[in-house]
C-alpha cells in the first residue's frame, strides 16, 4: 500500500473547490474588511493614516512576492500592454481608496463608517452603468433594497429614530468619497487583464505602495509619528494579512466569477459582521433586531447574487 501518495491530492482539490465558490469568497472578504474598519478606528491616533496605508500594502506585497514573482514575470507582457488600465486599477483600489478611508477614520466613528459601506452596491451599479452600460436587473435591485433594509435595522438597533441622532462630519464625507473611488475599481474589475491573481495583486500592491511614498514623506514632515506598542504591532499584522492579502485575493476572484453588480450586495455583510464582532469580542448582547437584520441582509444578498 502507498497511502502517503494519496495525501497530496486532498489539498489541490480543496483549493480548487474554494476558488470556485464566489459566495464564500465574497463573504470572507466582508468579514476581513469589517475587522479592518473596526481596527482602523481603534488604531487612529497610534499610526498616521497614510503611513498605515503604506505599511498595509507594502507588507502585503512582501508577503505575496515570493509566490507571485514567477507569475509576475510571465504576465509582464500583458501588464505592459494594459499599463494605463492597470495603473487606474491600482490607484482606485490601493493608493487612493485606503488612504482616504484611513484619513476619514481619524474623524468619524466605526458606526458611521459601517453605515457608509451600505451605499457600496449603489455606487457599483452607478459606475457599472456609467462606464460600461451594465444595468442592474429588477431582481438585483430588489435584493439590494432588502439587504439595505437589514443593514439599517442593525445599525438603528430596531429603532428608526436612532438615525435622527447620527451626525456627519468631514470624516464621513472622506469615507463616502473613498467608497465611491473603490466602486470604480469594482466596476472595472471584470475587464482587467486575464493574468494570474497573484501577479495582479503583487503588481497593484507594489506599485500602489510606491505611489504613496511621497505622501508618507510629507506626512512625516508635518510631525505625525507612530506609537509602537504591542497593540499597534498586532493590528498591523492583521491589516497586512487579512483585509489586504487574503481579502483582495478573495474579492478579485469573486468579482471575476459573478461580476460587479452581483458581487456588490456583499458590501452589506460588512456591517453585519461588524455587529457580530461587537457581540463576540465586546460582549454586546444579541437582540431580536440583530436576528431580523441578519435575515434581511442574507435574504437580499441571496436574491441579488443569483443569476
Amino acid at each position: 500500500m502507498r497511502l502517503p501518495s494519496q495525501t497530496p491530492r486532498a489539498t489541490p482539490s480543496a483549493f480548487a473547490w474554494l476558488i470556485n465558490q464566489p459566495y464564500l469568497l465574497l463573504s470572507l472578504t466582508s468579514l476581513f474588511w469589517a475587522g479592518n474598519i473596526v481596527l482602523g478606528r481603534f488604531i487612529a491616533g497610534h499610526v498616521p493614516p497614510v503611513a498605515l496605508s503604506f505599511i498595509r500594502w507594502s507588507g502585503a506585497c512582501l508577503l505575496l512576492m515570493p509566490l507571485a514573482l514567477p507569475h509576475l514575470r510571465r504576465a509582464w507582457p500583458q501588464i505592459r500592454a494594459s499599463l494605463p488600465f492597470m495603473l487606474l486599477l491600482t490607484v482606485t483600489s490601493i493608493s487612493a481608496y485606503n488612504t482616504l478611508a484611513y484619513i476619514g477614520l481619524q474623524y468619524t466613528t466605526a458606526l458611521n463608517a459601517l453605515l457608509m459601506q451600505s451605499s457600496g452596491p449603489l455606487f457599483v451599479a452607478f459606475w457599472s452603468f456609467a462606464l460600461f452600460r451594465t444595468r442592474l436587473t429588477l431582481v438585483q435591485a430588489f435584493g439590494i433594497l432588502v439587504s439595505l433594509a437589514g443593514v439599517l435595522t442593525i445599525i438603528a438597533r430596531g429603532d428608526l429614530s436612532t438615525f435622527a441622532g447620527i451626525s456627519f462630519n468631514k470624516g464621513d464625507l472622506l469615507m463616502l468619497g473613498a467608497l465611491m473611488v473603490f466602486c470604480i475599481y469594482s466596476a472595472m474589475m471584470p475587464y482587467r487583464p486575464k493574468i494570474h491573481p497573484l501577479a495582479f495583486l503583487a503588481f497593484t500592491t507594489g506599485v500602489g505602495s510606491m505611489l504613496l511614498i511621497p505622501f508618507v514623506i510629507w506626512e512625516i514632515s508635518t510631525g505625525y509619528t507612530m506609537q509602537v506598542d504591542l497593540q499597534t504591532a498586532l493590528t498591523l499584522a492583521y491589516v497586512v494579512i487579512f483585509p489586504s492579502t487574503l481579502a483582495y485575493l478573495c474579492y478579485n476572484r469573486g468579482v471575476e466569477l459573478i461580476g460587479a453588480n452581483r458581487s456588490a450586495p456583499f458590501y452589506h455583510l460588512i456591517p453585519v459582521f461588524g455587529s457580530a464582532l461587537a457581540i463576540g469580542l465586546l460582549g454586546e448582547e444579541p437582540r431580536l433586531f440583530h436576528l431580523i437584520g441578519y435575515a434581511l441582509v442574507l435574504s437580499g444578498v441571496f436574491i441579488a447574487a443569483r443569476r
